[in-house]
């Protein structure tokens, strides 16, 4: 069953897809019924599912779900999978890749390597309070509050330490 995403509860369930690109606002658009009726259609063992999507930014992919009337399971988180698979194909853009990390420059969303994340750290680019995408986040109350948020109180936490020791030993 659709639900209004922004109606969702705070301890509903999220997944979050980024995309290698921001889509363009007709892409969006035309993605908004194969979201609707994604989460409309969506069934956990013939349970109908209290689900939404959308994009947020234009680059990332949340697909919602309230755990309350029913879980998901395996079979269904399996189904959600092959659904972004094919919006990945549709759309041309890659949202099941997991090597890039998204930050929030000047209302901008930019993307860099993971490999290339102690190199931006070490020269300033990134710091403890560049706003940053933690997509691993669980909840819709996560999301809500936490998401950008600092990179200094994500995980990214520790390069910050390891930069600061190696700037204390140059």
């Amino acid at each position: 069953m659709y639900v209004a995403f922004d109606q969702l509860p705070p301890e509903a369930r999220v997944w979050i897809y980024q995309g290698s690109r921001q889509l363009t606002g007709p892409e969006v658009v035309g993605v908004l019924p194969r979201l609707a009726r994604f989460a409309e259609e969506w069934t956990s063992h013939g349970r109908t599912l209290h689900a939404s999507a959308e994009f947020l930014h234009q680059q990332f992919l949340v697909i919602g779900l309230d755990e309350g009337p029913a879980g998901a399971s395996g079979c269904s988180i399996d189904a959600s999978v092959r659904f972004v698979a094919q919006l990945e194909r549709q759309l041309g853009v890659e949202l099941l890749e997991k090597s890039q990390l998204a930050f929030l420059h000047g209302g901008t969303v930019e993307l860099l390597k993971r490999s290339e994340l102690p190199a931006a750290v070490a020269n300033g680019t990134i710091k403890p309070e560049t706003f940053y995408f933690d997509n691993t986040l669980g909840t819709k109350g996560e999301l809500d509050t936490k998401w950008p948020r600092p990179a200094g109180e994500t995980w990214l936490a520790r390069y910050f330490g390891q930069a600061e020791k190696n700037r204390l030993l140059a």
